[in-house]
């Protein structure tokens, strides 16, 4: 377990602009991350050996707090509204430095990851990440990338995580200090003031459904089970209602 090595990308942080001053710890394996975040106290472990954590205020997600870049290519492809709300571009970029100079005084957990399985639609997504837990939580929800190909990986989209960090709403553009900012021209995600997880996954999968509905393909928020003649039967249901359990 080494902050760096032969699973580190040639496409490194530097190519968005970020050098930590802490250590970088690339695609860990879970073993490992699950032993970095119990030592660095970011939670407990419970019988059995579930890593338990409090995530403060937000034990769920804050879609009111979710803000899409408003330019040329999404102006008219995003239904705008309370659901897909815009923020300009010039309060995104003061947020990508907050964050970039956040990130750089600390050590940095790096997750490499395809959003879903089939090569023709999944989706390259690196997790940059302060907390061995939340990277953990990335390599547990999506497909680890294999070793082999760790070092030429290149990232579609990049979600840049910074939980502790609070926005300004009087200067920032946002509604709250919590922020979840998607730019589709820059493909960078920026994540701060809330330390729920699901924030990570549901920002993936909303670029999924912003880029494959055009290829022809739907994503849809479910399980599915596959039976003996192929027959496939799909379960649907908020988060948490056992989706995956009935699978």
């Amino acid at each position: 377990m080494t902050p760096s090595g032969p699973v580190a990308s040639r496409h490194g942080l530097d190519t968005l602009g970020l050098k930590t001053r802490g250590k970088e710890f690339w695609n860990l394996v879970p073993a490992g991350l699950y032993e970095e975040a119990v030592r660095r106290g970011e939670g407990m472990v419970a019988e059995g050996g579930p890593f338990v954590v409090l995530t403060g205020e937000h034990t769920g997600r804050s879609p009111n707090d979710k803000f899409i870049v408003r330019d040329a290519a999404t102006e008219n492809e995003v239904d705008w509204g309370n659901v897909n709300r815009p923020i300009s571009a010039e309060n995104f970029d003061r947020m990508h430095r907050k964050v970039l100079a956040y990130l750089a005084e600390r050590d940095l957990f790096v997750a490499d990851c395809y959003g879903g399985h089939d090569p023709k639609f999944r989706l390259s997504v690196r997790v940059v990440t302060p907390n061995a837990w939340h990277a953990l939580f990335a390599r547990t929800m999506f497909i680890r990338v294999p070793f082999a190909e760790q070092a030429g990986f290149k990232p579609d989209f990049t979600i840049l995580h910074a939980p502790a960090l609070m926005a300004d709403p009087k200067t920032d553009g946002t509604r709250t200090g919590t922020f979840i900012l998607v730019n589709f021209a820059k493909r960078i995600v920026l994540i701060g003031g809330t330390s729920y997880a699901g924030e990570i996954k549901k920002s993936v999968f909303s670029i999924l459904n912003y880029m494959l509905p055009p290829q022809g393909v739907l994503p849809m928020h479910c399980s599915a089970n596959i039976g003996p003649k192929g027959d496939t039967a799909i379960f649907f249901g908020l988060s948490g209602t056992g989706k995956t359990t009935l699978s």
